[in-house]
């Protein structure tokens, strides 16, 4: 049986990854899932990591229950889908645990990502798609509400988006960086383009234009295997 692909869709707050993610996967018939979060014990972890409230956790303990969370998440959802010959396209995975927990908090980068790799043995994605505003769209796309993380200030988010472009510019075999503004449908266009190029023979070859689809509600709110 033919494994499936892993695609996996970062970026910073209000970046458009999570309604992207949505209509990539709905286009593939694939799972969609993300983290942290997924599965039962994620979305406690989830609920933790995230909480509005200052609750004194520590660096190094948010990036262990990020990885914590992989680990369950990918021994549940992911390695079965894959195994089994379905495509997986997941909002997050290790790429935001480096920017965020590495980059963002300041922690040793190769240890957050050595951590991580550990707890999903070693399963990386085929692909990162990563989606990049600047800073005024993302704080008007993420108004309202805010968790601890996106709550962090304007120096940390600085930070993890230096991050993310770090990893892209370090694998460009396993990374597209994208521009994240304009509509759902322009930007659609341009990861459908991106994946044309990247994973030749995923997409149909006759999918349709902008112009024939309807726009999907907004949800926003290397091997690959083995050491990379």
């Amino acid at each position: 049986m033919t494994r499936g692909r892993f695609i996996v869709f970062e970026g910073g707050e209000g970046s458009g990854k999570t309604t992207q993610a949505a209509r990539l996967a709905d286009r593939l018939d694939a799972l969609l899932t993300r983290q942290p979060g997924g599965t039962t014990i994620g979305a406690e972890l989830r609920g933790i990591v995230l909480a509005a409230a200052e609750n004194g956790l520590a660096d190094r303990a948010e990036a262990l229950l990020m990885a914590a969370d992989r680990a369950q998440h990918v021994e549940e959802l992911v390695e079965p889908a894959l195994a089994s010959g379905r495509h997986v396209v997941c909002d997050r995975y290790i790429g935001s645990s480096v920017a965020y927990q590495g980059y963002g908090r300041g922690l040793d980068v190769d240890m957050v990502r050595a951590i991580s790799g550990w707890a999903v043995g070693g399963l990386w994605p085929d692909l990162n798609v990563l989606l990049t505003v600047p800073a005024d769209v993302a704080r008007e796309r993420t108004g309202g509400e805010r968790d601890r993380i996106e709550a962090a200030g304007a120096d940390f988010h600085q930070r993890v988006a230096e991050g993310f472009l770090a990893q892209a510019e370090d694998e460009p075999e396993y990374w597209i960086v994208l521009d994240g503004t304009g509509t759902p449908d322009e930007v659609e266009d341009r990861v459908l383009d991106a994946l044309d190029e990247m994973l030749p023979g995923l997409l149909d070859a006759d999918h349709s234009t902008a112009d024939d689809r309807t726009d999907a509600a907004p949800a926003e709110g290397g091997p690959a295997e083995g050491d990379r």
